[in-house]
């Protein structure tokens, strides 16, 4: 018997691929040019990275926990799985979309004129290297920032968190699979109380960490990845046994808003409150609105187009970053600050309708396609 969908967890992925690709466009891009006025709209866009680890724990749990095994037996060879069969496929599902977004960004470091962002060239062969390495999901380290940034991907900076993505779906295929639930309530425990740590006692506070090369920032990534998969997991296990009623009604439409809201919370407090806040999100708010979510059931047009919306989730987060590189070069090439609203809303529009255009085109003619020539080989 076919496993259900969780078609509103679908949607509720490309909910917050859109919040991270608006929180790039007002906020992170903000540190380049001055806005006319203050934009904190989608101030924690960030942290629809943490809803992504939770969401691929719970997928993970819910499609692999009864099918990895050692030795697959024939009679169950169309069920179970191997190791390496399993990282076979998430190769297949990862990679096609890290390569087109790190070509992408070799395209937008080009035309911006490989130049780092204090304006210093860089050369050939560090172009190269940064391509090699962001080819293969490598951190690029320090002398080999060609933005100088620190970014650990600087031809794509959010595949910072592919790259824990890839690193939390091995320790699911070598270990977390294995945990007794017991042990996995551990797990988490351990790593509520580790983040939350880090985050309290940083000098900036917070949980935005993982995106650049620095060691510190990287174990901030590390972090995340260790408490919200293991707790996806967990919540898989917990929703499989207590098998919840499904929920009718608006069940997408209610946990979007709650997503958005969240996510698109504006700055505010000292450096101690947002903190608490992005915590509460991710220990509380983004786990309940995956678990609402699982239990919600759509039909007909919804149903197509929230799965859309999944379909179009990854390859929006791959490849959205390269435009916004050339976005902050637009924008900021006009001179600042600006005095009116018009050039800089105009131009995001243009960003958001441009990246939206460019990730379904490589939905449709690259990832979709080249997955299911992989697949069938």
């Amino acid at each position: 018997m076919e496993k259900p969908r969780y078609d509103i967890l679908d949607g509720l992925r490309g909910v917050a691929a859109m919040m991270v690709l608006l929180y790039h466009v007002f906020n992170d891009a903000k540190s380049f040019f001055v806005w006319p006025a203050p934009v904190n709209e989608f101030y924690h866009g960030f942290l629809g990275v943490d809803f992504f680890f939770i969401l691929s724990g719970f997928v993970m749990g819910y499609a692999y926990d009864n099918r990895l095994t050692p030795n697959p037996s024939p009679v169950d060879e169309g069920k179970k799985m191997t190791f390496w069969g399993f990282v076979k496929r998430r190769f297949i599902r990862l990679h096609p979309m890290v390569v087109m977004g790190a070509l992408l960004g070799l395209v937008a470091f080009i035309i911006q004129g490989c130049t780092k962002w204090d304006g210093t060239e860089v050369g050939l062969e560090a172009v190269l290297w940064a391509t090699l390495l962001a080819l293969f999901l490598i951190p690029a380290p320090s002398g080999m920032d060609v933005r100088g940034n620190t970014e650990a991907f600087p031809l794509n900076g959010p595949h910072w968190s592919l790259f824990f993505e890839y690193l939390g779906s091995l320790l699911y295929g070598m270990l977390l699979h294995r945990l007794p639930t017991k042990w996995l309530r551990v797990w988490v425990a351990c790593g509520i109380v580790s983040l939350a740590t880090y985050a309290l006692f940083q000098e900036d506070g917070g949980v935005a960490y993982g995106w650049s090369s620095e060691p510190m920032n990287l174990l901030g990534g590390a972090l995340r990845m260790l408490y919200a998969y293991p707790m996806g997991l967990l919540m898989a296990r917990m929703f499989r046994r207590r098998k919840p009623e499904p929920l009718h009604g608006p069940v997408f439409l209610f946990c979007s808003v709650a997503l958005v809201v969240l996510l698109g919370f504006p700055l505010f407090g000292g450096k101690d409150t947002e903190t608490i806040f992005q915590l509460i999100c991710i220990f509380s708010f983004f786990p309940g609105i995956i678990w609402i979510g699982a239990r919600g059931v759509v039909q007909g047009r919804q149903q197509q187009a929230v799965s859309f919306l999944g379909r179009l989730s990854y390859p929006l987060y791959a490849v959205h970053f390269p435009l916004i590189y050339l976005y902050i070069t637009w924008v900021s090439s006009d001179g600042q600050p600006y005095e009116g609203y018009s050039q800089p809303w105009v131009k995001a529009v243009i960003t958001i309708a441009a990246s939206l255009l460019l990730a379904t085109l490589c939905l449709l003619f690259y990832d979709e396609p080249l997955r299911k020539r992989l697949g069938g080989k």
